[in-house]
């Protein structure tokens, strides 16, 4: 195939990412139609960037492996934690056949590369994935899910900052832990006014 019409052809395929829906939206009760696996894959790629640039370490590769972490599913769709359970997921053949099919090879080797989690970059980049779902839980608690909020703090004896737990990196656990600490409104308090400027 000639390289401009894979490349097309792969520029459509990633468009299609706006439309595969995140399966959490099932466990977590909630309906929340802007959450979608480019919606998330946006927002991963700005946290790696920012802890990229806090873990001294190459931001360009970070950002592209939150840019590709969730391409697969496109062709395998988003899978929950009980999808899981009975659902095989063929990851490297979808990277060989998505990504190795591309005339650079440089995409399948980051993809790979975030898989096996041995660089410091792939494991920023998979603590930016989880940060997003903290920031996620987060707004949904606060919006008053009640499942969301056993997600984020626990239950039982296992009461307290469930989601850190997962995170592997210092500078992510501040983050997160920052997250934590704020609501998902504050960050406009300072900005709002009811007054139109005049000049």
């Amino acid at each position: 195939m000639d390289q401009d019409l894979r490349l097309a052809d792969f520029l459509f395929e990633l468009g299609t990412m706006r439309k595969v829906l995140r399966m959490h939206r099932q466990t977590l009760l909630t309906d929340d139609m802007s959450d979608n696996i480019a919606t998330h894959s946006f927002r991963v790629t700005m946290i790696g960037w920012l802890l990229a640039k806090k873990e001294n370490v190459d931001p360009y590769k970070v950002v592209m492996m939150c840019l590709l972490h969730d391409c697969g599913e496109i062709r395998s769709n988003d899978h929950n934690w009980i999808n899981k359970r009975y659902t095989k997921i063929f990851d490297e053949e979808i990277i060989d056949e998505q990504l190795g099919t591309l005339p650079f090879s440089e995409l399948k080797d980051l993809a790979l590369e975030y898989e096996k989690r041995e660089s410091k970059e792939s494991q920023v980049a998979k603590d930016a994935d989880l940060i997003d779902q903290i920031l996620l839980l987060k707004e949904y608690e606060w919006q008053g899910n009640k499942e969301a909020k056993v997600w984020l703090y626990g239950k039982g004896d296992d009461v307290g900052n469930a989601q850190l737990k997962k995170l592997k990196l210092d500078s992510a656990k501040e983050l997160g832990q920052a997250i934590y600490d704020r609501n998902p409104s504050e960050w406009w308090n300072d900005l709002w006014t009811s007054k139109n400027r005049k000049d």
